[in-house]
């Protein structure tokens, strides 16, 4: 390689974005297979595609690979289609499990070149100014060693007791870089408003910034069994398209630590980058209702709200009407299956709450009413004994797998767009008004050939109306070995 070739590489960043998180704070909203990343919370917007679109601008030089993602097997689909909506080409690293952000850090560095300058950036992040989040990474990369490791850091507005804090030391001459004297867990109030008395500290944001090499170094003196899997995993991947699927037994077998603990709490050579911008990572109801302008009362409304006699509340009504009378220092969320009603003290115990319902069996800690799917989306509108009814939309040119049902038969129901019909050995064609049959047991398939959205209503009925009542034959998108 030439030493301008070596330039190009180390000069170029390319992003990591890690996406994993459960986001069960978020609770109604935020679901286990539809976490707060995949969610459009900001002018109907998710969180991710907005970082893929901050991220966009990163280098000067557009890279038709330039961003790797990292995320779980089951939010592939939702991965692939923010990279399609924020225009940026990239890779989906899929993890086998969920392993924290050493093992996730350490995959994306053991698949690029030793040199190569990665910026790792949470999924679940909202920062506004993106030109100055851009012009913050630039500057330290042009301070970045190779055995350095920067993290950065928030210069703090408030004393939070739900952030991490960093400890600068003194910067030495002019340089972007500070180093860090220490970092510290999330303070109580009394401390927190210490800290951020003392002025030289910095909220933890999570973002880090180093050679592939760096990291790889780091991890084998601090957490080597760790980057040991993770290489074996890589040694055994599989490509599919945008998707690479690393090794599953190897990767089952690395222990889960964050990198903050793994790493950048043990090692030397680390610094840290300061950002004077507005940041959040939209970790709590408060979080997201501090997003929303508030009214001469204090009231923050999304959707149909109203807020009467109450002050200080906060209302996410996207579907029907929700009053608040009479309330104080509320938040109310309102989804078609679920409602959160607390107060903004109690915000941090969400958590606990989903544990619970997790406990108790409840299906609405893992999916919402609307599911999506990479064809599209259903909607599971009513439900009784032996029968359910969905509401299905479907791409234009996209097709469910070709399947049958060992226990249910389903009726369908055009109400917009053309259906192209599988049933048996006959295709057809169904348009608005016009219905057909598919009878236990019959392989079947539905294709959009249009250029419009295919909507139709489904009705199943039978002794079991499982998802995983699914027999794929044929599918698009690599499913035939999975239930759902």
């Amino acid at each position: 390689m030439t030493l301008d070739a070596d330039n190009l590489i180390k000069s170029h960043i390319t992003p990591v974005v890690l996406c994993g998180g459960a986001g069960t704070r978020l609770w109604p909203l935020s679901r286990k297979l539809f976490p707060k990343q995949f969610i459009p919370i900001v002018g109907n917007k998710s969180l991710l595609r907005l970082t893929l679109e901050r991220l966009r601008g990163l280098n000067s030089v557009q890279s038709s690979s330039n961003i790797v993602c990292v995320a779980a097997e089951d939010h592939r689909f939702l991965v692939a289609e923010a990279l399609e909506q924020s225009g940026v080409a990239g890779t989906v690293l899929l993890e086998p499990a969920a392993r924290n952000t050493a093992a996730a850090m350490t995959l994306a560095a053991v698949s690029t070149a030793p040199d190569a300058t990665l910026l790792f950036c949470p999924a679940d992040h909202y920062i506004p100014d993106a030109d100055a989040f851009t012009v913050m990474v630039r500057e330290a990369a042009q301070a970045l060693t190779d055995d350095t490791i920067v993290t950065f850091g928030v210069v703090p507005t408030f004393p939070s007791t739900a952030y991490g804090y960093i400890e600068m030391g003194a910067r030495e001459h002019a340089q972007a870089l500070y180093p860090v004297s220490r970092f510290i867990e999330k303070p109580v109030f009394q401390r927190a408003h210490e800290l951020i008395s003392q002025g030289n500290v910095l909220w933890n944001a999570g973002i880090f910034l180093c050679r592939a090499k760096a990291l790889i170094a780091a991890m084998h003196v601090h957490a080597d069994d760790i980057l040991v899997r993770c290489r074996e995993t890589m040694a055994n991947a599989s490509y599919d398209r945008q998707f690479v699927r690393p090794g599953r037994e190897a990767f089952l077998a690395c222990r889960s630590e964050s990198f903050d603990y793994a790493v950048m709490e043990r090692h030397a050579n680390v610094r840290v980058a300061p950002f004077k911008g507005a940041w959040s990572d939209v970790g709590s109801w408060n979080a997201v209702a501090d997003l929303t302008p508030a009214d001469d009362a204090g009231n923050r409304i999304e959707g149909d709200g109203h807020a009467i006699n109450a002050s200080n509340t906060f209302i996410h009504a996207p579907c029907r009407p929700v009053v608040a009378l009479g309330t104080q220092d509320m938040l109310i969320v309102d989804t078609p299956d679920a409602v959160l009603v607390t107060t903004r003290e109690h915000v941090e115990q969400v958590k606990h709450v989903v544990a619970e319902l997790d406990r108790k069996g409840r299906p609405h800690v893992a999916l919402h009413r609307k599911v999506a799917r990479p064809w599209g989306w259903y909607d599971s509108v009513d439900a009784g004994e032996r029968f359910q009814v969905k509401r299905i939309c479907v791409k234009p040119g996209a097709s469910l797998s070709l399947q049958k049902h060992h226990h249910r038969a389903e009726h369908w129901i055009v109400v917009n767009g053309t259906a192209e019909v599988t049933r048996g050995e006959a295709t057809f064609l169904l348009t608005e008004n016009q219905s057909t049959y598919i009878p236990i047991g019959e392989i079947h398939r539905l294709h959009n050939p249009g250029k419009t959205h295919l909507e139709m209503i489904e009705v199943q009925s039978g002794s079991y109306l499982g998802e995983d009542d699914i027999v794929r034959l044929e599918d698009t998108y690599g499913r035939t070995t999975e239930k759902n």
